[in-house]
C-alpha cells in the first residue's frame, strides 16, 4: 500500500485528491496538512467524506511527511518551494499541483508570478506531468510538476497536429472556458453565484499565467520533431463559465498539408491512451460528459473542408485538469496500472 501525504488539502484540488484516493485500492492517505484548519477533522470541512476519511488536519511537518512514499502539494504557488527539497532528501516522491516547477525559465516564472523562486535548483529535475507526452520520464521521476487545467486541454488538443508537423505554428489560437472552481475556494466577489450565474465573460485576455506554460509545452512538441527553428505563437484567451466544474477549449490552426486526414491523425495518436477519447467525426463534446472523471474528450473538425482545423476539447478542471492527472502520474511513478483508482465514468446528469 502506497502511503500518501497531502499538503494543503483545504481547496478544491485537495478535496478532489481526497475523494479519488479514498477509493484507490493501492494508496492510503496517512497525513493531511493545513495551517488554517489544524486540529479539525477532515469530515468537518468536507461532509461528503464523513465515514470515509477519518483524518485530522495537522501542521505541515517534514519529518512526518518524510514517512510517506509520495506527497502531493495542493497549495498555492510559492508554498511547495520551501519544503520540497527536504521531502525529496527523505527519499519521498513529490507531485506538485501548483505552478512552482512547471516553467523551466526561472526569470519568466518570476515575472508572471510576481515573486522570487524559492528553489530554482530543483526546476531542472522536475518532470512535467502530462502522461500522454512524458510517460517514460514520469515513471522514473522523483519530482513531478502537474500541469495546469487550461494547459492540459490546450496541449492535448494540439499535440497530434504539432507532432505531425502539419499546421502553421506561427498562428495558433486557443479559446478556453472554465467552471468557477478553477478560480479556487477563496472568497471573491467576481465568483459569487449572483455574479457568475446567467453570465459569460472572457478574462485575462491581455495575458494569463498559463500562457508561458502552454507555449513551453507546444515548443517542446515542435522541437521533438526536429524543427528546432520553428517559433510557436499562441493567442490564448480564457473565459469563465457559469458552471461549477469543467473546461471547454476550442483550438484553431491553419493546415500546411491540406491532404492530411486529421480525424485519422487524432485517432491513431490517442488509440492507446487510457484517458483520451477521440470522438467520431462531426462530434461536439460536452463538459457534462467528463464531469468528475479523468477523461478528456476531443473532437476535430475542418469547417467546409478548408485548411482551417478546429479542435474541441473537454475535461474536468479538477480531475484530468488537476487531481486526477496527479494520481495518474502517481500510478505511473509507482509502477501501477495507469487507470488504478481512476476508471469511474463521468457523473450524469
Amino acid at each position: 500500500m502506497i502511503k500518501v501525504g497531502i499538503v494543503g488539502a483545504t481547496g478544491y484540488t485537495g478535496a478532489e485528491l481526497l475523494r479519488l484516493l479514498a477509493v484507490h485500492p493501492q494508496a492510503e492517505v496517512v497525513v493531511i496538512t493545513s495551517r488554517s484548519e489544524q486540529g479539525k477533522p477532515v469530515a468537518d470541512l468536507y461532509p461528503s467524506l464523513r465515514g470515509i476519511v477519518d483524518l485530522v488536519f495537522s501542521l505541515p511537518d517534514v519529518e512526518t511527511l518524510g514517512q510517506c512514499d509520495i506527497v502531493f502539494f495542493a497549495t498555492p504557488h510559492g508554498v511547495a518551494q520551501s519544503m520540497v527539497a527536504d521531502i525529496l532528501n527523505a527519499g519521498v516522491k513529490v507531485i506538485d499541483l501548483s505552478a512552482d516547477f512547471r516553467i523551466r525559465n526561472v526569470a519568466l516564472w518570476e515575472s508572471w508570478y510576481g515573486q522570487p523562486h524559492g528553489a530554482p535548483e530543483l526546476i531542472a529535475q522536475a518532470v512535467y506531468g502530462l502522461p500522454e507526452l512524458n510517460r517514460e520520464a514520469i515513471a522514473s521521476a522523483t519530482l513531478i510538476a502537474c500541469p495546469g487545467c487550461y494547459p492540459t486541454s490546450v496541449q492535448l488538443g494540439f499535440l497530434p497536429l504539432l507532432e505531425a508537423g502539419c499546421v502553421d505554428t506561427h498562428d495558433l489560437i486557443a479559446n478556453s472556458a472554465s467552471g468557477v472552481s478553477g478560480a479556487g475556494r477563496q472568497a471573491s466577489i467576481n465568483n459569487l453565484h449572483s455574479e457568475v450565474s446567467d453570465s459569460f465573460k472572457a478574462y485575462a485576455a491581455s495575458g494569463h499565467r498559463h500562457h508561458p506554460e502552454i507555449v513551453q509545452g507546444l515548443t517542446d512538441m515542435v522541437a521533438a520533431t526536429g524543427a528546432t527553428a520553428e517559433v510557436v505563437n499562441l493567442t490564448f484567451v480564457p473565459h469563465l463559465l457559469p458552471i461549477n466544474r469543467g473546461i471547454h477549449t476550442t483550438l484553431y490552426a491553419n493546415l500546411t498539408d491540406p491532404g492530411v486526414d486529421v480525424q485519422a491523425l487524432f485517432e491513431t495518436r490517442y488509440a492507446d491512451e487510457p484517458f483520451v477519447d477521440v470522438m467520431p467525426a462531426g462530434s461536439h463534446p460536452q463538459t457534462s460528459s467528463v464531469r468528475g472523471s479523468n477523461y478528456c474528450r476531443i473532437a476535430v473538425h475542418r469547417p467546409n473542408g478548408g485548411t482551417k482545423v478546429v479542435v474541441l476539447v473537454v475535461e474536468d478542471n479538477l480531475t484530468k485538469g488537476a487531481s486526477g492527472q496527479a494520481i495518474q502520474c502517481m500510478n505511473i511513478a509507482c509502477g501501477l496500472p495507469e487507470k488504478t483508482g481512476l476508471a469511474a465514468p463521468a457523473l450524469l446528469p
